[in-house]
């Protein structure tokens, strides 16, 4: 044994030899051929290849790697539903997927992965039990055939050896089925809340509506013992009345009182129902023009011309919206009055002012809110020459009518027919109308008081072929009397001037004055003296004296007048050449007050002089003027071409600061102009019938601008330092020249 070991040995100990003299050998040759191959290579390159310098070779080159996704679109655009426009999307998803499969792989941290792991382990442990079970199994049935055979033998045939299986059987299955444990219930996997998901939120639009708040009043009352026992002792009196009324009643009488009374309810029950389907449907009519005219009301709120930044002081008229109505087609506007109480509520007159083409007049009421059909629809005989809303009583409007009566309207009662009206009975105005503009001389009778007129008029520079308002009827709510009734007053072309109060149910009426024309009285026979009666066309109370007020009349002139003197007046001043339009007080200056005529001319006054301090031609027949309620230097007048003036005596004393065509036809005539006393609006009525309303551009209702450290003052003392300052100006001119 130990011979063949080392035979092995040496065998080993020569092949280790062989092999290392081969592997020199053979690398010796491998060494000449390497030497031989590099000695033989040569560096081919190719034509285009740059030739380089050793720093140029060295200089590194940085590259910046990023995670934009280079094929991403980068101009996708939406829709903006608040913004109204599409717009470019600033984030875009940069993410780019190369390769993507869905995979079985949990987890093991997740819920899913620990249940596996739970489930795994108790089918382990279930089958290293069962093993163990097998094993015992075994023992116990070696051991039962050993006890067997002996029984066997013991007992030989015995016939109940199948009935002694049957438990064993099933102690078997007993043993081979262990108990399993229960396995948990796996929650909901489609519980929303448990997943999530990223999606692109469409964003919200937006719609606001804005309103203003109702008006709301506090009351408040104490109720003391002795009111409630009057309160009770009236009621019962007025019980006892009703029982007397009913004792004095015939049984004919009693049936026809009950008849009646059953129309009564029937027909309130009605009307009742009618109110409430009426006032329902005002409300849906609200609602659908607020859609319709939904840009002109935005216009209005808050619409502004940044225009006027760039105009030299000058600015413009917004069209807004157009009033009109098929029963007042082809009747000119005669009057416009805001309510003093629901700012956007104003009165229109309709009439005419020819006198050959008289038929009947209207009374609207218009709403900004409903600008398609008026609040209120009053109908009558006469022309509406004039009308006027009360301060304290914002529902009631008197007018004054062509053929010289004065009526008062109420609004809360909802019949067409005026609540009072005057009679020739109660002193009425007689209303003489000599002779209209377009008519020429015809229908002059000749008379010697006719004559005596025309003589009058052609001497004192009346124009009697121009009196447009010949015939009409101005009036003026006033303070109540001392027995708070209610007062109003009105002037006609008759020449009175009269103070109407309301006493009970009846139009009490008392002559103030009767106008004359000054120089103008002739004596015709030896008892009998001829005064030429001044025209009344126009007039307007002092603002903070209450017995003062201007009258203007065909003539021309204007008288001062009050209430406590009826036989002559205050001052007189030769104002224009033909009829006075209008006058009106200045709202701020107790001094100034203007007036305008058809002679073209608006002038301004200072009272105290009998000289115009302002005057301005318009080129047209001025037919309204109005004050500005924000400021005591801006006025607005209106001429029969067709425009619109407005005038800032602050930023230009010469001339007017916007002057715009506000008609549709050339043909049309604007009658009146009134401002809105809340909202930077005016309101024009042509002959046409129809009512515009403008908004004023910025310039045109400046206001001083705030300086630093400065807070700008505002007020009643403010306005009139203002105008006084302009009319020093004037008066130092005047009393140089």
């Amino acid at each position: 044994m130990t011979y063949l070991v080392f035979l092995l040995f040496l065998q080993s100990i020569s092949v280790g030899r062989g092999t290392r003299k081969k592997d020199e050998d053979s690398g010796t040759d491998v060494g000449e051929t390497t030497d031989e191959w590099s000695q033989s290579k040569a560096t081919v390159r190719p034509p285009d290849q740059l030739e380089l310098t050793d720093a140029e070779l060295k200089e590194e080159f940085t590259r910046i790697l990023t995670a934009n996704n280079p094929h991403a679109p980068q101009n996708i655009v939406r829709y903006s539903f608040k913004e109204g426009t599409y717009k470019a999307i600033g984030f875009v998803n940069q993410l780019a997927v190369h390769f993507s499969q869905v995979g079985n792989l949990i987890p093991k941290d997740s819920d899913e992965g620990r249940r596996q792991h739970y489930r795994d382990e108790l089918a382990a442990g279930s089958q290293e039990s069962a093993k163990v079970v097998y094993s015992d199994l075994e023992l116990l049935e070696e051991e039962e055939e050993s006890k067997e055979a002996e029984a066997e033998a013991e007992a030989g045939n015995q016939t109940d050896v199948p009935a002694a299986e049957v438990p064993e059987k099933v102690a078997e299955e007993e043993l081979v089925a262990p108990m399993q444990p229960k396995e948990q219930k796996l929650t909901n996997q489609f519980n929303f809340c448990e997943r999530a998901s990223q999606t692109f939120n469409n964003p919200l639009r937006d719609r606001e509506c804005q309103m203003e708040p109702p008006p709301r009043t506090n009351f408040s009352a104490t109720a003391n013992q002795w009111e409630i026992y009057d309160a009770y002792v009236e009621e019962l009196e007025k019980q006892e009345k009703t029982k007397e009324k009913e004792k004095t009643k015939t049984p004919v009488s009693k049936k026809m009182g009950k008849i009646a009374m059953r129309k009564l309810t029937s027909m309130e029950s009605q009307s009742d129902e009618i109110t409430k389907v009426a006032q329902a449907a005002k409300i849906v009519e609200r609602m659908v023009n607020q859609n319709t005219y939904d840009d002109v009301a935005q216009d209005f709120k808050y619409y502004e011309d940044a225009a006027d930044e760039y105009r030299d002081q000058e600015g413009t008229l917004l069209p807004l919206w157009k009033f009109q109505n098929d029963k007042a087609k082809r009747l000119a506007v005669t009057a416009l009055c805001w309510n003093p109480k629901y700012k956007d509520l104003f009165a229109v007159g309709h009439g005419s002012y020819d006198f050959m083409k008289q038929s009947r007049g209207m009374l609207l009421l218009y709403s900004l809110k409903n600008p398609s059909f008026p609040e209120y629809i009053f109908s009558s005989e006469s022309g509406i020459m004039c009308l006027d809303m009360h301060v304290d009583h914002p529902y009631l409007v008197v007018v004054g009518h062509y053929d010289g009566n004065v009526a008062i309207y109420n609004l809360k009662k909802p019949h067409s027919q005026p609540s009072f009206r005057s009679s020739a009975k109660s002193g009425k105005h007689t209303d003489p109308v000599w002779q209209p503009r377009e008519e020429g001389w015809g229908g002059i009778t000749d008379s010697d008081l006719w004559m005596e007129k025309c003589i009058s008029n052609l001497r004192f520079g009346s124009n009697i072929l121009g009196a447009r308002e010949s015939g009409k009827v101005k009036v003026k709510w006033q303070k109540d009397d001392m027995d708070h009734n209610l007062n109003f007053f009105s002037v006609s072309s008759d020449g009175r001037i009269v103070s109407w109060t309301l006493v009970k149910s009846e139009l009490v009426h008392t002559d103030v004055i009767k106008l004359k024309v000054e120089g103008s009285s002739t004596d015709g026979l030896d008892w009998l003296e001829l005064h030429t009666v001044g025209c009344g066309t126009a007039f307007d109370f002092h603002k903070e004296i209450d017995y003062l007020f201007l009258v203007g009349t065909e003539e021309g002139k204007i008288y001062k007048c009050s209430k406590a003197y009826s036989s002559q007046f205050l001052d007189t001043y030769d104002a224009h050449n033909m009829a006075v339009d209008a006058v009106s007080w200045n709202p701020y200056h107790t001094k100034v007050f203007m007036s305008c005529s058809s002679d073209w001319t608006v002038k301004i006054w200072d009272h105290t002089i009998k000289t115009p301090m302002f005057i301005y031609d318009l080129n047209s027949a001025v037919g309204d003027v109005a004050w500005a309620p924000y400021s005591s230097t801006v006025f607005a007048a209106v001429t029969t071409d067709g425009k619109a003036h407005v005038f800032d005596l602050a930023i230009n004393k010469y001339e007017a600061i916007c002057s715009q065509p506000v008609v549709a036809k050339k043909k049309n005539k604007i009658t009146h102009v009134q401002f809105n006393p809340v909202h930077p609006i005016i309101i024009v009525g042509d002959d046409r019938g129809h009512i515009t309303c403008l908004k004023l551009s910025p310039n045109l209702r400046k206001m001083p601008k705030e300086k630093k450290g400065q807070e700008v003052q505002k007020g009643p003392a403010v306005e009139i330092a203002k105008l006084d300052k302009l009319l020093n100006l004037v008066r130092e001119v005047k009393t140089k020249t």
